[in-house]
């Protein structure tokens, strides 16, 4: 796999890029036009930037309207070294975080353009008004996120995605008020199109009329997010899905390492059968709040009733270099050992406890008011509990999708002309990670990186003209959409594509979740294929093809049995724990993660064959830091 990373020292490798790379004349600009899928972060930001340059583009979201897209629950924070605290912060220490926050399994030239472009962000966002939190004299305030020991967290109360995304969102519609955007809500991308091997329009479908369209561009960039909802409860929106990236994977868009999933360590507990979705509490509060447990099994009392002495502060007892910030694989994992081994809380002893007694008594409530209050006031709406007066319950749940469509330097995928942005590419986090460097990246790759390595594409594309909707390769794909489509609605069985999706996140949380071992993953192979079997033979579809979320859901739950294997069969293959990849067999008496450096410093390619994959490896080189042991105790 050739990443095309530019040569000569880390540090000056992306100002060679970019001195280096084609450009496009304005005169140009105007006849090239560009697909972008998502209105998120990447997506928003990506195509403003884009029409400002003087490219005509379309711009697609299945929401109601651009600020609808999931970056809005981003809460805490987003990362950036622009070391204000004066407390020893800089590229490379953020660079370093990064990587051994995700164990050594991400390139060091990808991770570093991150901490490099993350001080451009800031001043970025400041200037399109996104609301920071400041201090009293008016600087802006950081905190810190876990698996760090600077503050380079900058944050909008608990709101800083919505924030964000807002400013991308004004920047967004800027454009298309001018005429350079036209903005497809309700749409749905249902194929990706390829003439002569390269990506050149989707098909999509219109989810207000049912509209079967033909779209057509000299690039598609895939800004559509992660694939954690395929676990059913999660921390994402009912809506999100991985329908674009993955048939774009199956029309030769690699996958990489998609069973690096992350799962939150503070998000609420499941309360009962009947949820859809599980609400993410910001990692923010593990600032202020310390998490304990009972030290007695199944203990009935209430949490204020539990003495100091008869609680287990674990993450300061296991990691007290970091405490409560221990990064989110790890907290994650120690929170399922102590549920596991029967000390959880709750209803359903599933969760633990988050505190916030001892932060109130030194610092006031205001002060945690003022940090946390509307996280406390959505706590309580849900819950019915005051957080100022006894802890939070919480536990882990499916997050984040570290793996993605594989991309180059340039974020390009194996499809000469798609692009992948933000989560639904594999690039800068490795096997797990950090808090408050998913706004980052967002934003990095549709404001700084995206508007220059796609005009470098372009730049040898201005011979090709038009993209022609009525090629074969749009009928070819269009038929194959409206076959799928019809063969769902004409499907005669009594179960709702619901139950198979719920099944299947059951299954990937027993066997593919914080924990995987070989004998869990070949039965939830089996089982996936099962499932997928009786999904063909007893769905069924009410409704007819013009308005029916029952019909968007089938196809999006058909692609998680497909993705759900190749996950499953990417975990079994990789013989090693790393980052949120935790095998049983490989761990260390301590139960650590245990990494094989020797066998497995590389990251799992994976090429679709009609549902036998074949494996690439892109080997991942460490010119600028050692291979080590990731301790955080």
């Amino acid at each position: 796999m050739d990443a095309k990373i530019p040569a000569g020292p880390l540090a000056e490798k992306w100002a060679s890029y970019k001195a280096h790379a084609k450009l496009v004349n304005p005169a140009n600009r105007k006849k090239m036009d560009i697909i972008v899928v998502g209105t998120g972060l990447a997506g928003a930001s990506c195509a403003a930037s884009l029409a400002e340059m003087g490219y005509q583009v379309k711009s697609f979201c299945f929401q109601d309207t651009p600020r609808r897209a999931h970056s809005v629950a981003a809460q805490g924070g987003v990362n950036a070294c622009k070391n204000y605290r004066n407390d020893g912060d800089s590229i490379y220490r953020m660079f370093y975080d990064t990587i051994k926050g995700g164990d050594f399994r991400a390139r060091e030239a990808n991770v570093y353009r991150l901490a490099e472009c993350s001080q451009q962000l800031i001043d970025q966002a400041v200037a399109q008004g996104v609301p920071f939190a400041r201090e009293y004299g008016g600087y802006l305030n950081n905190r810190s996120f876990g698996g760090v020991q600077v503050s380079r967290t900058f944050y909008a109360r608990g709101q800083t995605g919505q924030q964000l995304l807002l400013g991308a969102y004004q920047a967004l519609m800027r454009q298309e008020a001018a005429g350079k955007v036209q903005l497809f809500t309700r749409h749905e991308m249902l194929d990706l199109v390829l003439i002569d091997g390269k990506a050149k329009g989707i098909i999509t479908r219109d989810l207000q009329t049912g509209a079967i369209e033909r779209h057509g561009a000299h690039v598609v960039v895939l800004a559509t997010g992660g694939y954690g909802k395929m676990y059913y409860l999660s921390t994402l929106a009912m809506g999100c899905n991985a329908s674009a990236i993955w048939r774009a994977h199956k029309k030769g868009a690699c996958m990489a390492s998609p069973s690096w999933v992350q799962f939150h360590p503070t998000s609420l507990p499941q309360s009962g059968e009947h949820q859809s979705k599980l609400t993410l509490m910001s990692e923010s509060l593990r600032n202020d709040g310390r998490i304990w447990v009972p030290a007695k099994q199944a203990d009935e009392r209430a949490p204020n009733d539990i003495p100091e002495a008869e609680r287990d502060y674990y993450l300061e007892r296991r990691y007290p270099s970091f405490g409560n910030l221990a990064p989110r694989d790890i907290a994650s994992r120690a929170a399922k050992e102590r549920i596991d081994a029967g000390f959880g809380a709750g209803v359903m002893k599933n969760a633990v406890y988050l505190d916030f007694s001892k932060a109130i008594s030194e610092q006031g409530q205001n002060k945690i008011a003022e940090k946390y209050g509307n996280l406390f006031t959505m706590y309580q709406r849900i819950t019915g509990i005051n957080a100022y007066r006894q802890p939070m319950l919480i536990s882990p749940s499916a997050h984040f999708s570290m793996g993605g469509l594989w991309v180059d330097y340039e974020l390009m995928t194996t499809i000469p002309g798609l692009f992948a942005l933000g989560e639904a590419n594999f690039a800068d986090h490795g096997a797990n990670r950090l808090g408050a460097n998913s706004l980052l990246q967002a934003s990095v790759d549709g404001y700084f990186i995206a508007p220059y390595t796609i005009p470098n594409y372009l730049a040898g594309e201005l011979q090709g003209g038009k993209t022609d909707t009525d090629h074969p390769a749009f009928e070819a794909a269009e038929k194959a959409v409206r076959q799928q489509l019809q063969q769902f609605l004409q499907s005669k069985g009594q179960l709702p594509a619901d139950h198979f999706h719920k099944t299947l996140g059951k299954i990937l949380y027993d066997y593919c979740g914080l924990s995987r071992n070989r004998a869990g993953l070949e039965k939830a192979i089996r089982e996936i294929k099962a499932l997928k079997e009786q999904f063909y033979h007893e769905l069924c579809i009410t409704g007819n093809e013009r308005i029916n979320t029952e019909l968007e859901k089938a196809g999006r739950v058909a692609d998680y049995f497909e993705m759900g294997e190749l996950l499953c069969h990417d975990a079994l293959t990789r013989e090693e724990s790393c980052g949120a990849h935790f095998r049983e067999e490989h761990q260390t008496p301590e139960g650590e993660a245990l990494r094989d450096d020797e066998n497995f410093c590389f990251v799992s390619v994976w090429e679709w064959n009609k549902g036998e994959p074949v494996l690439h490896k892109e080997e991942l080189v460490f010119e600028n830091v050692k291979l080590s042991v990731r301790s955080y105790k």
